[in-house]
C-alpha cells in the first residue's frame, strides 16, 4: 500500500534536496571554490526564487555566512517571501548614498543577509554592467562566505546573463513539463555567450518515483542511467574474496575514485558536472 505524502514529507524531501545541491556546487568547485553564485531560470514561474531562497537556508544552517541579493530589479519578490524590509538597497550601495552593511539586513535565519533592491530602478542591465557593480560583487565575496544573486529569467531579460559574467557560477533552474526546448537551449545559448560558468541546472517541480525524495544518474552523453538494470548487472558479478585483515592500526588513509561514466544529478534539486551540462539540457524540456 502506497504511503500517503503529507507535508511533512514535502519540506523533508525539499530539505534533503537542497542540502545535496549545495554539496554537488560545492564538490563542482573544489578546485576553484565558488562564493558568489547567480540562480536563474528560462522563464518565469519556474521557481527560481524558491531554489535561491532554499539554498541560502542550507548555507546558513551548515555553519556559512550567506547573502541573499535581489537582483530582479522589476519583479521584486524576496523581501516579501523573507518577510524584512530595508529603507535601503542595492542601488544606494551602488550609488554610494550608503555603506553596504546599513543596507545588509538580517533575516530569522542566523547567518543569512538579505540585500533588497529598491523599486523602479531605471536601467537595471546598465547599472549591472557598471563597474560599481563589479567592485560590489568583490566587496561582498570578501565578507561573506557565499553571495547568491536571485536574478530575472535569462529569455526574459539580460540581467542575468551580465551577472553570471562576473560571478563565480551559475545556476539555471529547470522546471519539469513547463519551459519549451527552443526556450531552455536559448537561454543556456546566452549564458555561454556571457561566458558564464553554469555548473548545472536545477529539474524543480517534478514529482518523487517513489518513497519521498529520488537520485537519477546520467552518464555522459546526458542520458538517463537504467539504475536497475545498473543494479541487476553489477549483482550479477561474483564478489571478490575478502582478504585477510592485516595488523595493525586501523584507521589508515584511503582514496576513493568515482566511476568516471556516470555524472550524479538531483532530479528534484541537483548539480551537474559543467561538461555534462549542456547534454542533459536537451533532455530535460518536452519537445514543442
Amino acid at each position: 500500500m502506497a504511503r500517503k505524502r503529507t507535508h511533512r514529507n514535502d519540506e523533508v524531501a525539499l530539505q534533503n534536496a537542497v542540502k545535496t545541491l549545495l554539496a554537488n556546487i560545492r564538490f563542482a568547485s573544489v578546485d576553484e571554490p565558488v562564493s558568489s553564485i547567480v540562480v536563474t531560470s528560462s522563464v518565469p514561474n519556474e521557481g527560481k526564487t524558491t531554489v535561491a531562497m532554499s539554498l541560502a537556508k542550507a548555507i546558513a544552517t551548515s555553519g556559512r555566512d550567506v547573502l541573499i541579493v535581489e537582483t530582479d530589479m522589476r519583479r521584486r519578490s524576496l523581501s516579501g517571501r523573507l518577510g524584512v524590509h530595508s529603507r535601503q538597497g542595492l542601488y544606494a550601495v551602488l550609488a554610494g548614498d550608503c555603506m553596504l552593511e546599513n543596507a545588509v539586513v538580517t533575516t530569522d535565519v542566523p547567518d543569512m543577509y538579505f540585500l533588497d533592491a529598491e523599486p523602479h530602478i531605471p536601467n537595471p542591465a546598465d547599472i549591472l554592467a557598471s563597474h560599481r557593480f563589479r567592485r560590489f560583487v568583490k566587496e561582498v565575496n570578501s565578507k561573506y562566505d557565499y553571495v547568491i544573486f536571485d536574478t530575472p529569467p535569462v529569455g526574459t531579460f539580460v540581467d542575468a546573463a551580465v551577472i553570471s559574467a562576473v560571478a563565480d557560477a551559475t545556476v539555471l533552474v529547470v522546471r519539469e513539463r513547463f519551459v519549451k526546448r527552443a526556450e531552455l537551449l536559448g537561454a543556456f545559448e546566452q549564458l555561454q555567450k556571457a561566458e558564464a560558468n553554469v555548473i548545472g541546472t536545477v529539474l524543480n517541480g517534478c514529482a518523487p518515483a517513489s518513497g519521498d525524495y529520488y537520485y537519477a544518474y546520467y552518464n555522459d552523453s546526458g542520458d538517463r542511467v537504467d539504475m536497475q538494470s545498473e543494479q541487476a548487472a553489477s549483482n550479477r558479478v561474483p564478489a571478490a574474496k575478502a582478504s585477510p585483515r592485516p595488523s595493525g592500526p586501523r584507521v589508515q588513509r584511503a582514496t576513493v575514485q568515482a566511476p568516471r561514466s556516470i555524472s550524479t544529478a538531483r532530479a528534484n534539486g541537483g548539480a551537474i558536472p559543467p561538461d555534462s551540462t549542456a547534454a542533459m539540457i536537451g533532455h530535460f524540456a518536452p519537445k514543442e
